[in-house]
């Protein structure tokens, strides 16, 4: 009975997988993911040791080509498989990840996984997979150095030197203590740090910290281009902004001892002139997109349009109540017709986007994600039910929303 049990084992299709969930691998050298066989594998970890050799996930790499040779030797049916996520983490970390196993899944179709980890960080990734494919072991990879204090110590400062980790901890503590000192010169006490820290602590718990920072992605402040002017005109009406919501409290405070009504003040002065910086630094960003050719992505900016004017009237109307100069009758007409007008803004920007693409001839370009990993050719375009067929390396075709589409030039970029 052992005998049988051990040849329906040896039957079973395995994929031996590894997970670079920070995509160091393309980071440091340049290679993007998914990587399968042996051969791609070995060449991807050999790289990343010479760039970066105290990098563990070239160890990681390594031992998934050594578990894959020892159980291919022993007469399992056994593939391998590297993935990686995003070098933002979080959210676009895991969506890449999920997305990659599945081109792998679907070129090789395998029962069962053997997951290959260096560490927690690409552990918390095992819901992701355990979700897509039966897993029957977890391996961890553990430098045998790592185990001292010293090494620990190197480890740690090492991982400070990521993007998303140093933003974390030299990043915030820095933007606290410049925002501490200039509420004190301005003599507003805390309510400005408060303020500040709420609205990131409200983009964090809702998920939109990424979001936030994919959309400033790209930017360029150059004295070069005609946006320059926008853009420098857009920070000086933003610092004027500042002036006013500040005069505003102080103004306020004088009269009411109401904290209230001071701090709607304050954000009534400050929200008076946000639509000229909104439409300076818009007006800055499309006349980028155009000046790079990519034109597709001056749709975007109209979806932003409408819902920052929700936003503003929301904002603005609700202090206007607090403070007493409108009755809450008007308070709530004036929320219908912003949203009237915002959602009508929107939609009339993806109209014009899928019209955009339907005279444009994508088919046969090239698909790239937003890390510019290959993803495919579109095969075909369905405009009316807003699909677009990606025929994959791997021989297979994905059916993709055209709204995925973030960038249009020659080729196709997709989140």
């Amino acid at each position: 009975m052992a005998n049988k049990l051990s040849q329906k084992e040896k039957e079973e299709r395995l994929l031996i997988l590894a997970v670079d969930v920070d995509n160091d691998l393309h980071r440091k050298t340049g290679i993007s993911g998914p990587l399968t066989g042996k051969v791609q594998i070995l060449n991807g970890a050999n790289q990343l040791a010479l760039a970066d050799p105290e990098d563990p996930d070239s160890n990681t790499m390594f031992f998934a080509v050594k578990l894959y040779d020892e159980m291919k030797e022993e007469g399992y049916q056994v593939s391998v498989a590297c993935i990686t996520g995003s070098e933002a983490e979080g959210y676009s970390a895991d969506r890449e990840v999920a997305r990659q196993l599945e081109l792998v899944l679907d070129s090789n179709k395998s029962d069962g996984c053997i997951f290959v980890t260096d560490g927690a960080s690409d552990d918390r990734t095992l819901p992701i997979v355990e979700s897509r494919i039966k897993v029957n072991s977890v391996r961890s990879v553990k430098m045998k150095q790592a185990e001292t204090i010293e090494n620990t110590y190197f480890a740690i400062l090492e991982k400070l030197k990521e993007p998303h980790y140093s933003r974390i901890v030299f990043g915030l503590p820095a933007v606290l203590l410049l925002l501490f000192a200039v509420s004190y010169l301005m003599g507003i006490s805390l309510v400005l740090p408060v303020i500040l820290i709420g609205v990131y602590l409200l983009l964090k718990g809702f998920g939109l910290e990424d979001s936030f920072i994919n959309s400033f992605k790209g930017f360029s402040f150059s004295i070069d281009r005609m946006s320059f002017v926008f853009y420098l005109s857009s920070i000086l009406f933003l610092v004027a902004s500042l002036f006013i919501a500040v005069g505003n409290y102080g103004s306020k405070y004088q009269v009411t001892s109401n904290q209230a009504l001071s701090i709607a003040s304050m954000v009534q002065g400050f929200l008076i002139l946000l639509p000229i910086v909104m439409i300076l630094f818009l007006i800055g960003r499309i006349l980028d997109v155009r000046e790079k050719k990519y034109m597709f992505r001056t749709f975007k900016y109209g979806i932003y349009i409408g819902s920052s004017i929700i936003l503003w009237v929301l904002v603005y109307s609700f202090t206007s109540w607090i403070i007493g100069q409108i009755y809450f009758s008007e308070l709530m007409n004036s929320l219908i017709i912003a949203i009237v007008i915002g959602v009508a803004v929107s939609v009339s920007a993806t109209l014009l986007r899928i019209r955009a693409i339907s005279t444009k001839k994508i088919k046969g370009k090239m698909v790239v994600n937003e890390l510019g990993a290959m993803i495919g050719k579109i095969g075909g375009v369905d405009v009316r039910r807003g699909k677009m067929v990606i025929n994959t390396s791997f021989g297979n075709p994905i059916t993709y929303s055209i709204d995925r589409i973030v960038e249009l030039s020659d080729k196709v970029v997709v989140k």
